[in-house]
C-alpha cells in the first residue's frame, strides 16, 4: 500500500510519498513531511481541504472496497482506461457521511449545481443558489441537520419543475459544489424526497415553496484542474 501526503507545498504537487508494509502509521499520512525526500505516486487522492490522504493498491479483488463503491460501468471504464490498479484507492477516497470541515465548506458556499433523471433516465442539470433580496442579508444556501442529510429549498419559478418532476420519479441526485475562489470542488450523491411543507425552516427560508431532503449515499472530492479562479465581486 501506498500512502502519499499532499503538499503545504502548492496545489497539486506531491512532493513525499512512502511504501510502507503492514499497518498505515499512527495518524495517517498527514505527518509525511514536504521537506523529506520524495518517491513517485502514480495517483493521488485529495480531500483538500477536509484532509489529504493517497492510497493505492497494487492489485484489486472481489472483497475490495471499490466494489461497493462504483457500479458495474465505472469498474468496466476503469479497466478499459488503465485505472483498474487504483480503484481501491478512488473507493477510500468516497465517504457515506459528512464531516464537520465539509459540512462548513457547503454552508459557505453561495451555490450549487444539482443533477437529476426521470425514470427513463432523461437528465436535467439546474442551479441553487441563495435567495437575496437587498437589504436583508443572503438566505442560508442549506441545512445540514446531521451528517447524512442535507436539506435545501426550492423556490418558486418558472413552473417547468424539471428538477421536483425528476425527483418525484426518480429520487436520485447529485450535487456539485465549485469554490472558484480556492478551486475546491465537491460532489455528493444520495437519494432525495420532496417535502410539501416548510415547516420550521420557514425562519430559514421565508419564500420557500418546499423543501428537498438529500440522504447522503457519497461524498467525496474532485480534482482541482481546469477550474477558473474567480474572485467575488464587491457588494
Amino acid at each position: 500500500m501506498r500512502w502519499g501526503s499532499s503538499d503545504r507545498c502548492g496545489p497539486g504537487r506531491w512532493r513525499d510519498a512512502r511504501l510502507l508494509r503492514g499497518r498505515a502509521p499512527r495518524g495517517g499520512p498527514g505527518g509525511l513531511a514536504c521537506a523529506e525526500t520524495a518517491g513517485s505516486l502514480p495517483a493521488v487522492f485529495s480531500w483538500e481541504p477536509f484532509g489529504k490522504v493517497s492510497v493505492m493498491s497494487e492489485s484489486i479483488h472481489d472483497d475490495d472496497p471499490g466494489f461497493g463503491v462504483f457500479h458495474a460501468g465505472e469498474l468496466q471504464a476503469h479497466q478499459r482506461y488503465g485505472a483498474a490498479r487504483l480503484t481501491r484507492g478512488l473507493a477510500a477516497s468516497v465517504r457515506d457521511r459528512l464531516n464537520p470541515r465539509l459540512i462548513a465548506f457547503l454552508k459557505a458556499q453561495p451555490f450549487f449545481f444539482i443533477a437529476t433523471a426521470n425514470d427513463r433516465g432523461d437528465c436535467d442539470c439546474s442551479y441553487r443558489g441563495r435567495q437575496h433580496a437587498p437589504p436583508n442579508d443572503p438566505e442560508p444556501l442549506l441545512a445540514v441537520p446531521d451528517e447524512r442529510t442535507i436539506v435545501f429549498p426550492d423556490y418558486p419559478g418558472n413552473n417547468f419543475f424539471n428538477s421536483i418532476g425528476n425527483l418525484l420519479t426518480n429520487p436520485r441526485i447529485g450535487m456539485l459544489f465549485i469554490d472558484f475562489a480556492s478551486a475546491t470542488r465537491v460532489r455528493i450523491n444520495g437519494t432525495a424526497r420532496v417535502i410539501d411543507e416548510v415547516g420550521d425552516y420557514w425562519r430559514d427560508w421565508p419564500s420557500a415553496a418546499r423543501l428537498i431532503e438529500v440522504t447522503v449515499q457519497q461524498a467525496y472530492p474532485n480534482c482541482r484542474a481546469r477550474i477558473p479562479r474567480l474572485v467575488p465581486a464587491p457588494g
